[in-house]
C-alpha cells in the first residue's frame, strides 16, 4: 500500500545515508563483513597498531567472505545491499507479508534496471561508452589483446617503445582470495551506489539551504561560514569518489535525472555525464601505469600532472585544480568538448542535446544559489554573489582536494616509491588522518592500490566501491597478495617498468612489516 510504500522509501534512504557516512560497514543491513579468523585464532597483536583502521592484521586474519566465486559468496553479494533483517513492522501487514512486499520490490527495480541500461547500451551515446570500456587495458578490445593468426597485438608506445601491457588476470584468478574482486556487481548493488548518490545530493542541498536560511541569519558571517564549508568542502570529497565508483562500476543512472547531480557542484561550466564517463575511459586506455603519463596515447588528465614535475611549479597544483582544470572544472570542459567528438556531425547528432541540458541544469542550480542570496535575505537581486562566492569556495575546495589525491599523488613518483615501503604498517597516525579525510578505509585503498585499478579499471573498478560491499581489510589484504603475482604480464622484449618493479617490492614490505 501507499503506506508501505513511503515505509519502505524512507527506510532505504536511512540506510544510504548511514552508508554514506560509513561506506566501508559492508552492508545495508548492519551486519559488518569485516573478521573473521580461520583455522587457530590469532593472538592480539601487542604494540604498534594504526588505531581503529588496523593494518597489522595477521596472515590468517580475513574478513568474513562476502562476495566470492562460490555460489555462497555470490548470494552473500547480492544480500549485501538487500536489507535482510527489517524490524519495521507495517500497521497494514504482517511481518512476513511486509518484508516479502519490500523484497519484491526491490526485485521489481533490479529487472527494470536492467532492462534500462540494455536500453541504454543500444543508444548511441551508450555505445560509444561500451566502446570506450572495450579498449581499456583489460577490456575486450584493448590493444594487448589476442589477434587474428595468434600473438598479441602489436602496439607499442610512442614514448616509450614498450608494447601495450596485458593485464595479469589469469595468474590472480587461480587463487580464491583474490576472485572476488573480479565478480561483477549485482544489479541491486548498483542501484544502491545511485541511491548513496543521490543521498550525498540531498545532504549537498541542505547544506546550502542552512547556510543560507539558518546558519547566517543567527551567526555571524565568519563563524557561519566555517560551519557550513568545512562539511561542504568534506561532502565534495566524498563526491569524488561516489563519481568515480559510479563510472567504473554503474555507467547508466536508473534514473535519467540522476545524471545531472553527478557533479554539479563543482564549478559553474563542466562536462556532463556521458562526457566525464568517456574521458576518464580515455584517461584509462593511454595511461595504462602510473608514472607513464599519456603512454600510448592522448591523456585528457595529462595537464594536470605538468606542475608537479619541478619543484618551482609544485605550489602552483592546488590553484591549477581550483579554478577548473580537473575533469569537474569548467577549463577542463573546454579543452574536452574541443577535442571530443572528432566529426561535427557527431557533435550535433549524439552529445550536443545533452550537453545542452546539463548546462540548463547547472544554470538552474547555481543561479538558485544566487537567488539565495538576494530577497530570502533581504539584499538586491545584484548581490546574490555573496552566498554563491562562499558555496563555490567551499565546493571547489573539495573537488580540487579529492582529485588532487586521484591525480597527482597517485600518479606521483614520490607516492609510489613511498608506498613501496608499506606505510600503512609503519604510519598508523598519517594513515588514521587519510581515512578520516578522504572517508574511511575503504576510500583510502584507492589510493593505496591505484595501480591495480589501472591494471583493471573494468573487471576490479574502484576499490573503494569494492571496499563498500566486501569490507576494506579483505580488499587490502586481496589486494596486497595481487601485487605480489605482478599487475601485469612480465614480456620477453620489455623490461619491467618502475611501478611494477615497485609493486612486488611493497607487497613483500608489507609482509616483513608485520609484527
Amino acid at each position: 500500500s501507499r503506506f508501505g510504500a513511503r515505509a519502505f522509501s524512507a527506510h532505504c534512504a536511512c540506510q544510504s545515508l548511514v552508508a554514506l557516512i560509513f561506506p566501508s560497514r559492508g552492508s545495508m543491513s548492519g551486519q559488518q563483513p569485516y573478521i573473521k579468523l580461520e583455522g587457530k585464532p590469532a593472538e592480539e597483536k601487542k604494540g604498534r597498531r594504526s588505531f581503529f583502521f588496523q593494518y597489522d592484521y595477521a596472515d590468517d586474519e580475513v574478513a568474513t567472505p562476502v562476495g566470492t566465486t562460490t555460489k555462497e559468496g555470490q548470494n552473500d553479494l547480492e544480500r549485501s545491499t538487500k536489507q535482510s533483517k527489517y524490524t519495521k513492522i507495517s500497521l497494514f501487514y504482517g511481518k512476513d507479508d511486509y518484508v516479502e512486499a519490500l523484497k519484491n520490490a526491490e526485485s521489481k527495480k533490479a529487472i527494470v534496471y536492467s532492462a534500462k541500461v540494455a536500453k541504454k547500451e543500444s543508444s548511441d551515446a551508450g555505445a560509444d561508452i561500451a566502446d570506450a570500456k572495450a579498449v581499456q587495458p583489460d577490456g575486450a578490445n584493448a590493444p594487448a589483446t589476442a589477434v587474428a593468426g595468434g600473438g598479441r597485438g602489436a602496439q607499442r608506445s610512442a614514448k616509450t617503445g614498450r608494447m601495450y601491457p596485458t593485464p595479469n588476470k589469469d595468474e590472480m584468478l587461480k587463487h580464491e582470495s583474490i576472485k572476488f574482486l573480479f565478480t561483477k556487481m549485482t544489479n541491486d548493488n548498483m542501484l544502491y551506489l545511485w541511491e548513496v548518490f543521490t543521498c550525498l545530493f540531498v545532504a549537498q542541498c541542505s547544506m546550502v539551504l542552512l547556510y543560507t536560511l539558518v546558519l547566517l541569519q543567527f551567526l555571524p558571517y565568519w563563524p557561519a561560514t566555517f560551519l557550513f564549508g568545512i562539511p561542504m568542502a568534506w561532502l565534495c570529497i566524498q563526491n569524488v569518489y561516489c563519481l568515480h565508483d559510479v563510472i567504473h562500476g554503474v555507467s547508466f543512472p536508473p534514473h535519467d535525472w540522476q545524471a545531472f547531480i553527478t557533479h554539479c557542484w563543482a564549478d559553474q561550466f563542466s562536462v556532463s555525464w556521458e562526457d566525464i564517463v568517456m574521458e576518464h575511459m580515455k584517461h584509462h586506455s593511454s595511461t595504462p601505469d602510473l608514472l607513464e603519463h599519456g603512454e600510448f596515447g592522448w591523456d585528457p588528465a595529462e595537464w594536470l600532472y605538468v606542475l608537479q614535475y619541478r619543484w618551482l611549479t609544485l605550489p602552483l597544483v592546488p590553484l591549477w585544480h581550483f579554478i577548473g582544470a580537473n575533469d569537474t572544472g569548467a577549463i577542463f570542459a573546454i579543452l574536452w568538448y574541443t577535442n571530443f567528438p572528432e566529426s561535427y556531425s557527431q557533435l550535433y547528432t549524439k552529445w550536443f542535446w545533452q550537453r545542452l541540458k546539463h548546462h540548463t541544469f547547472l544554470f538552474v542550480l547555481w543561479g538558485s544559489v544566487w537567488m539565495l542570496g538576494t530577497y530570502p535575505m533581504g539584499r538586491p537581486i545584484s548581490e546574490g554573489w555573496r552566498v554563491l562566492l562562499p558555496v563555490t569556495v567551499a565546493c571547489r575546495t573539495g573537488f580540487s582536494m579529492a582529485w588532487m589525491v586521484f591525480a597527482n599523488i597517485n600518479h606521483s613518483h614520490m607516492w609510489n616509491a613511498w608506498l613501496a615501503k608499506a606505510p600503512e604498517r609503519q604510519y598508523p597516525c598519517l594513515t588514521l588522518l587519510l581515512s578520516i579525510i578522504l572517508g574511511g578505509p575503504a576510500r583510502f585503498n584507492e589510493m593505496l592500490f591505484h595501480d591495480l585499478h589501472h591494471g583493471f579499471p573494468n573487471a576490479v573498478g574502484a576499490l573503494s566501491m569494492r571496499g563498500r560491499f566486501n569490507g576494506w581489510k579483505k580488499v587490502h589484504h586481496a589486494a596486497m597478495e595481487a601485487l605480489s603475482y605482478g599487475i601485469y604480464k612480465a614480456e620477453e622484449t620489455d623490461a619491467e617498468t618502475k611501478q611494477q618493479q615497485l609493486g612486488k617490492r611493497r607487497s613483500q614490505a608489507f609482509k616483513e612489516g608485520k609484527r
